[in-house]
């Protein structure tokens, strides 16, 4: 039977499950053998990490031709436009390639955790979340998007891949839930 598995990532920790450098890795929360990341998150960001133990799962949710959508809450420095909002949305050109049109919406501060450290704050400068839904996940993406639009990432905190959210998760917990047993039942193209 199909695994998978749902994990809060904190802050700080690597998307794999071994570091030569022993910082914290995926192994510090989850003791299950035989699950993998299906896809990344970095180090310095936080949020839903799914992994299971289903080669064509990890390759449905993963890989950007199948289009799982991936939002993410995105505190970011200053008060975006509706032109960089709009820029966001129709898609930009990052390092060469331009990105994949998303979703994007001012929202209120959510009710997230403390991150340790927290963000640096600065009085004369506000700082915006907002809702940012892509269907690829290139290196660093939503953060190298906010930066093109004039407006740096702070905090980036992955709330769902495809229909899977981050409800409930407290950083570092995680749970199992039903696997779906094709692409149409995920939802992927």
């Amino acid at each position: 039977m199909t695994r998978l598995i749902l994990l809060n990532k904190p802050y700080h920790v690597l998307c794999k499950f071994t570091d030569e450098e022993g910082r914290p890795t995926l192994a510090d929360y989850l003791k299950l053998p035989g699950v993998y990341p299906a896809g990344r998150l970095d180090y310095t960001s936080e949020g839903l990490v799914v992994l299971t133990d289903s080669g064509w799962l990890q390759n449905a949710i993963s890989d950007p031709q199948h289009k799982l959508s991936k939002t993410y809450w995105v505190q970011v420095e200053g008060i975006p436009t509706d032109a960089a909002l709009r820029l966001l949305e129709t898609g930009l050109l990052i390092k060469g390639q331009r990105t994949r049109p998303a979703q994007v919406q001012r929202i209120d501060a959510p009710a997230v955790w403390e991150r340790e450290p927290p963000i640096r704050e600065r009085k004369s400068i506000p700082a915006t979340w907002l809702a940012l839904t892509i269907t690829e996940g290139r290196n660093r993406q939503v953060r190298r998007m906010t930066a093109a639009v004039g407006h740096p990432t702070l905090r980036l905190i992955r709330w769902s891949v495809g229909p899977w959210t981050l409800a409930g998760l407290r950083p570092g917990e995680w749970r199992e839930v039903d696997a779906p047993q094709n692409r149409q039942a995920l939802g992927a193209k």
